[in-house]
């Protein structure tokens, strides 16, 4: 809504900023951050007085985990609120930012879903994959009908970029392997990052870093200066992709302000779901679905723990790991060595966590040396 302030520049000549994405972008971040932070309280408090409170199994791996009970989770409905309010008072209107939005209230229903059956209803395993996987289906579909369907984006939905490279492999993909490839790099995002969302801080701190790097691709790939620059495809319109990721990590930083060491509340499926699907979104909209495996190598890893450890157990009986995700085998291992050492294991959480924001934060600037890497 404020980018049409700029129309008025004849009337009151600093109204002009607000046609400047990185002034929109900056503004949708500070927005979004000050509505996380002035309605976290009340938000934690709404969820306590409702009694949803995380459930921790009680054969939990790691006993230090059983102190989290009771804790306020679907935590994801703060970051959405402030997203939404944030985006649509400071970008301009495009298809784009639309079904970005639109992805990540889509994907942000089904978590919340989840979590009332699991929480509210004690239904432990929550909503069937099944389910999950039908409703991600029909999201997909929905998108690629509207991208297939707007002039501005046909010419590049069926595109396949590789990082390094200038050109795309694939100029035009046969319909039914876009859709395909479109659908895995959702659900593949969406199951990556709510596997990370296992200790305080981790998952929205990893994310947070994923975000501020896909900001930057988006810019970049919305400026035609910058795209021929790059060698990356101009796609007009994705600029505005970098306002609603200001959003998100200005959200992502609010509530990872309640969310760190010792949480006062937790994203829940109602965020992890709503941070991937609109990750894979902009991802898709800019053509850097592959990338992001560089820059969220965080959550690839912890992904591909999952499937070696599963993988070799069954082939076996013998795990990779320690605990899976790998997070958990970082812990048990961290834990282990401050016994062994005489140190108190008190901060083994924060020691983990700030070890995997690092990374995270590596595998981000990887990923944006990508784009002149080419």
């Amino acid at each position: 809504m404020l980018y049409y302030l700029s129309e008025y520049e004849n009337v009151l000549g600093p109204l002009r900023i607000f046609e400047y994405i990185t002034v929109r972008t900056m503004g949708a971040a500070g927005t979004a951050f000050i509505l996380s932070m002035i309605f976290g309280p009340r938000v934690i408090e709404l969820l306590r007085k409702l009694n949803i409170g995380q459930n921790v199994r009680d054969d939990d791996v790691l006993a230090m985990h059983r102190s989290k009970q009771g804790t306020p989770t679907m935590g994801g409905i703060l970051i959405i609120t402030a997203v939404l309010i944030a985006t649509v008072a400071w970008a301009k209107p495009s298809v784009h930012a639309y079904l970005t939005l639109s992805t990540l209230v889509w994907m942000g229903l089904i978590g919340f879903w989840d979590d009332y059956l699991k929480v509210v209803k004690k239904q432990s395993k929550g909503l069937n994959a099944k389910s999950k996987l039908l409703l991600q289906t029909v999201w997909m579909a929905v998108v690629f009908f509207v991208l297939w369907n707007n002039d501005s984006t046909r010419p590049f939905t069926t595109q396949l970029m590789v990082p390094f490279l200038k050109e795309p492999i694939f100029h035009s993909m046969p319909i039914v392997i876009t859709v395909i490839f479109m659908y895995l790099v959702l659900v593949g995002t969406c199951n990556a990052v709510n596997l990370t969302d296992g200790m305080d801080g981790l998952a929205i701190g990893c994310s947070n870093a994923t975000w501020l790097a896909y900001v930057v691709m988006a810019y970049a790939t919305g400026n035609i200066v910058f795209a021929e620059y790059l060698n990356i495809p101009n796609i007009p319109g994705t600029g505005e992709l970098a306002v609603f990721g200001g959003a998100m990590l200005g959200a992502g930083l609010g509530f990872l302000w309640w969310n760190c060491h010792p949480a006062k509340i937790f994203m829940g499926d109602t965020g992890s779901l709503a941070i991937g699907g609109s990750l894979a979104m902009v991802a898709i909209l800019i053509k850097q679905e592959l990338t992001l495996i560089i820059v969220g190598g965080v959550f690839v890893m912890e992904s591909a723990s999952v499937v070696l450890q599963v993988a070799r157990f069954k082939l076996t009986g013998k795990r990779f790991f320690r605990c899976a995700p790998i997070h958990h085998h970082f812990e048990i291992v961290a834990k282990e060595n401050a016994v062994k050492e005489g140190r108190p294991d008190a901060s083994i959480e924060n020691l983990v966590v700030t070890r995997m924001w690092i990374m995270a934060i590596i595998f981000a600037i990887l990923g944006v040396a990508t784009l002149k890497l080419r």
